[in-house]
């Protein structure tokens, strides 16, 4: 039986969240901001990921974009008694890193993305898993405009959730020293997305395996935050073990001119992780996205009731995750995706054009 948490646990996820210091000895670095010594730090994070398993993983959190790889929302129609076969096969691609089953006719929502030397690119590969899966219908839904991203979950009642402003990939990326990635980025990108291991001094293995020093590997992971290729170094928690059980995507019908503002207004609050624009269809009107997490399907409705209140709009939709079929990081510039390429076009699947 998972262990209840306790006050230090919450202030220890709070500060996770935020941030893992980039410094050659993170946890002592953490366990000063939450009044605890290092060792007691190294044994409750390594706590928080086995019993109650709150932590998924503690890694560089990288934008997919910005390091030239294309992505999408992905929502498909799937006849019900079938819905599990079918959201097996999309889980297989290597690039769908979130399937969900959601309260809706299109009732399997996924993420997926492909690399920048991509053999089939992203519609050729959505049109695929709309084939292989036998879906009714699949909209592709990629973002127009981010208005904000960042899962913060305040376990503590401490934190500070005010969103920051963040530079949308659609618009173009920070000024910086990096410009095309090398070899020797993409290496160090493929190491720094793997699960932080939980000892004194974690990044020392990397160097090693990077062949570099500490100092080096570690300016290399700033100069990645800096350039806007990675959001930031944190852990990612596990929703439903932290106490947010419910995981409301809040759609909106925001009316043509007013999208900026509601954007804006949605994203400033706490409760909202996600906020994006996407493109509508005859068959799904919503154009904003909020994504919020709360511990009662209630409590997402009482915010995206605030949410309505404050902008004007009205008219919205909230749908529910009832099943998580797939929740993993992409793997940057490893081959497990041209793989799957490859085995489609030797099948010769690429060859009958489907449709959506």
């Amino acid at each position: 039986m998972a262990r209840e948490l306790d006050n230090i646990d919450r202030r220890i996820l709070d500060l996770v969240q935020a941030e893992v210091p980039l410094v050659p000895r993170p946890f002592a670095t953490l366990a000063q901001r939450a009044g605890i010594d290092e060792k007691e730090m190294i044994r409750r994070v390594r706590s928080l990921k086995e019993s109650p398993r709150v932590i998924r993983q503690i890694s560089a959190i990288f934008d997919s974009n910005a390091l030239g790889y294309r992505s999408s929302l992905v929502a498909a129609r799937i006849e019900p008694s079938r819905l599990d076969e079918a959201a097996g096969v999309v889980s297989r691609h290597p690039g769908v890193s979130h399937n969900y089953r959601r309260e809706h006719e299109f009732n399997l929502w996924y993420t997926v993305a492909v690399p920048p030397d991509s053999r089939l690119g992203l519609e050729r590969t959505i049109e695929i898993l709309h084939r292989q899966s036998g879906a009714i219908s699949t909209r592709l839904l990629p973002t127009l405009r981010r208005y904000k991203i960042g899962v913060r979950l305040d376990l503590s009642g401490e934190s500070d959730s005010a969103p920051k402003k963040l530079w949308s990939s659609e618009e173009g990326a920070p000024e910086s020293g990096i410009g095309e990635l090398t070899e020797d980025d993409k290496r160090i990108i493929r190491i720094a997305q793997a699960d932080l291991p939980i000892v004194e001094r974690p990044f020392d293995a990397w160097a090693e395996e990077a062949g570099c020093s500490v100092a080096d590997l570690l300016e290399a992971i700033r100069r990645f935050e800096q350039a806007g290729k990675m959001r930031r170094f944190s852990a990612v928690l596990r929703h439903r073990e932290a106490g947010f059980s419910a995981n409301g995507m809040g759609t909106w019908i925001v009316p043509a001119g007013e999208e900026d503002h509601f954007g804006a207004t949605a994203a400033g609050f706490a409760e909202v992780s996600h906020c994006y624009l996407r493109p509508t269809y005859p068959d799904w009107p919503y154009n904003v996205f909020t994504m919020v997490h709360a511990q009662s399907s209630a409590a997402c409705e009482a915010v995206l009731g605030r949410i309505g209140e404050a902008t004007g709009v009205k008219d919205f939709s909230c749908l529910y995750s009832t099943h998580e079929y797939k929740k993993v990081r992409v793997k940057y510039f490893t081959p497990e995706i041209g793989e799957w390429e490859a085995g489609v076009l030797g099948a010769g699947e690429v060859a009958v054009a489907a449709g959506f």
